[in-house]
């Protein structure tokens, strides 16, 4: 009963303190209420932070504007009977619906010409908005309220199970409703429209990514302090078995473990411990042990390798494939050099100059270092040539190029 009043005196303190700040600041609270913003030139900072701390008024983003909570608008709209900004409904698809016919009247007043009509209706976007995302960050900061207060207040661990499972079945429902909202779709509703796309698109999924964010936090918290609560539970449940063995059996004594023969498993679980020993080879007798235990040591089955009939290093061929890669460098800066020779050709063909040279080349491996060399080059000095590469693609449904033949030319000044 104590804890109840003390409660309830807690409530209407603060109750008080809320509804005196509501009155104090009444004008510039209406003016936020009729604008998009509170004009701050009416709050001292102090009455500011006081505002902010009592949820009436909150910032949507850092560098935003200060805005009437959800609730605090609702209250108002309910008292004045305004039912152009009171919401029935308050689930994201019922405002997901009147995000959709508001762009429809914007639409419909920006083709008209009606500018003041357009002005209201990106107002009251604005304002919807801010409802759906003040709701969600109402709803996670009540589960934050939730974790440092209701299960602090909690006494038996099962209420505190229970507590957090509701919680975690509220996280779930915002999750769902998070998921309704679609982003291709608002990008199709608000077109090529830059104050749409920045209200519903740029800003909301900035302000969706930091709920996702919170959530997780807040999951991550109620995970672990569920395990807490498990492990507290289970040794709860231990201490409360054994007062209840020792009620039904107040005569009961523990046995002495340590003096028994056959110890319980239970309580056997120390590790055994391995005696350590040292032969002392300064000692007769262990000299002896010790080399009868040497000569009854099994011989081994196989036969070592000789050294000698271990294979070398095949560096050789190594070796050839340098030179190979070498050869074929020099004839590809070869043809390089029969196109500088004639300068005034429309350009020699790699594959032609590949037969009549008589190289033994394929001719893939031919193109590839021939196209690689071209790329090797400095800038300055890959503007000198012109390479024209003949390709077709690998079929009508497939855009694979493959190169066929490659023609080099002397670009001259």
């Amino acid at each position: 009963m104590r804890d109840d009043h003390e409660l309830e005196s807690r409530l209407i303190t603060t109750g008080v303190e809320r509804l005196a700040l509501l009155g104090k600041h009444a004008d510039a609270l209406m003016q936020g209420y009729s604008r998009d913003e509170v004009p701050l030139e009416a709050l001292s900072e102090t009455a500011l932070r006081r505002l902010l701390a009592a949820r009436i008024v909150w910032r949507p983003d850092d560098h935003g504007g200060v805005k009437l909570t959800p609730r605090v608008r609702e209250l108002i709209a309910e008292m004045l009977a305004d039912e152009t900004r009171r919401h029935v409904n308050a689930d994201v698809g019922e405002t997901l619906e009147l995000l959709r016919s508001l762009v429809q009247s914007y639409r419909e007043a920006l083709n008209q010409g009606e500018h003041w009509r357009q002005e209201q209706q990106l107002l009251r976007l604005r304002q919807a908005v801010d409802d759906l995302n003040g709701r969600f960050a109402d709803a996670i900061d009540s589960l934050w309220q939730r974790l440092n207060s209701d299960f602090g207040f909690v006494s038996r661990l099962n209420d505190k199970i229970r507590e957090n499972d509701r919680a975690q079945k509220q996280i779930v429902r915002l999750l769902d409703g998070l998921q309704l909202i679609d982003f291709n779709e608002l990008i199709e509703l608000v077109g090529t429209d830059g104050a749409l796309r920045k209200l519903l698109i740029s800003q909301l999924q900035r302000q969706l990514s930091q709920h996702y964010t919170s959530l997780r936090e807040v999951q991550s918290r109620l995970t672990e302090l569920m395990a807490r609560f498990r492990q507290q539970q289970s040794r709860s449940r231990l201490v409360s078995g054994m007062a209840a063995f020792l009620r039904e059996h107040p005569s009961f004594v523990p046995g002495n473990y340590a003096r028994r023969s056959e110890v319980p498993e239970l309580v056997n679980q120390a590790t055994p411990l391995t005696a350590a020993a040292a032969p002392a080879l300064d000692h007769e007798p262990d000299t002896r042990v010790l080399t009868d235990l040497l000569h009854q040591l099994p011989a081994p089955m196989h036969k070592p390798r000789e050294v000698a009939a271990a294979r070398p290093a095949e560096v050789e061929e190594q070796s050839l494939v340098a030179a190979r890669q070498q050869a074929l460098k020099q004839d590809v800066e070869s043809f390089y050099l029969s196109v500088i020779d004639h300068p005034d050709s429309s350009g020699i063909s790699a594959l032609a100059y590949l037969q009549e040279s008589g190289l033994e080349w394929g001719e893939e491996i031919w193109l590839f270092q021939v196209i690689a060399e071209y790329q090797g080059l400095p800038r300055s000095e890959q503007r000198a040539f012109r390479l024209r590469q003949e390709e077709t693609r690998a079929s009508a449904f497939n855009d694979v190029r493959l190169i066929h033949d490659v023609t080099l030319q002397l670009i001259t000044v």
